[in-house]
C-alpha cells in the first residue's frame, strides 16, 4: 500500500514529499501563520527541513506515505498530507497531518486532494474504510471533515500530549467503502461548481 505516487487533478497535485520542497513549503507554512495556532501541527519555518526528514523516515518505516500538495497552476508546494496508520489486513488508512496555506484553505484545490485521496485509497488501494483525526478545538477542521461527508466514531479523550502540555482530545472521524459512490458524487461536484 505504500508505494509513491503522484495524484493529479485540474487544480491541484499530490506529489511525493521530498527534501527539495522545503523552500516552497517554508512560503506556505508563513501564510496564516500555521504553526502558532496552538491546536494544529504545522510545523514552523525553522522545523520544516525536520518536519520533512520525519515524514519520510515514517515512509522508510512502512508507517506514512506523506504527499507534497502542489497548486497546479503554478506548480508550488502550497502544503503536505499522509496517509498514516496504514493497516494493509484490515485495509484502513488514516488520511492526515494535513496543512494548507492560509489562501488555498476551503478552495477548490483542498477539495480535490481530499478527492484523489480518497479515491486513491477505495479505488486503488480497495480500502474498506478511511480515517480523518483532528483536536476537539479545531472547529474549522471539523467543520471541513464534515462537509467531506465523514461521520464522527468518536472522541479519544486525553488522547495525547500537545507541543504546549495540554491533553489533546481527538475526534475520530470515517468514511467507509459502500459510503464513498455518494461522497465521491458530492466532492465531485464540488469542485466542477463555479465560485
Amino acid at each position: 500500500m505504500l508505494q509513491p505516487v503522484t495524484l493529479r487533478g485540474q487544480h491541484v497535485e499530490l506529489v511525493p514529499l521530498s527534501e527539495d520542497h522545503c523552500d516552497q513549503l517554508i512560503s506556505a507554512v508563513q501564510d496564516g501563520d500555521l504553526w502558532n495556532l496552538w491546536y494544529t501541527s504545522a510545523p514552523s519555518p525553522e522545523d520544516m527541513q525536520a518536519d520533512i526528514r520525519r515524514r519520510l523516515a515514517l515512509l522508510e518505516s512502512g508507517s506514512a506515505l506523506p504527499f507534497a500538495v502542489l497548486n497546479a497552476s503554478t506548480r508550488q508546494a502550497v502544503g503536505m498530507t499522509a496517509y498514516l496508520n496504514i493497516d494493509s489486513t484490515n485495509r484502513r488508512l488514516e488520511i492526515g497531518s494535513t496543512w494548507y496555506a492560509k489562501r488555498v484553505q476551503r478552495t477548490a484545490l483542498n477539495t480535490e486532494a481530499k478527492l484523489l485521496l480518497l479515491a486513491h485509497a477505495f479505488d486503488g488501494l480497495n480500502c474498506i474504510a478511511v480515517e480523518f483525526r483532528t483536536h476537539f478545538m479545531n472547529r474549522r477542521s471539523r467543520r471541513a471533515i464534515e462537509r467531506l461527508g465523514a461521520k464522527l466514531d468518536g472522541v479519544l479523550r486525553s488522547h495525547s500530549v500537545c507541543a504546549n502540555g495540554t491533553l489533546r482530545d481527538t475526534c475520530v472521524y470515517s468514511i467507509i467503502a459502500p459510503e464513498w459512490p455518494m461522497i465521491r458524487a458530492h466532492l465531485t461536484w464540488e469542485v466542477r461548481r463555479p465560485r
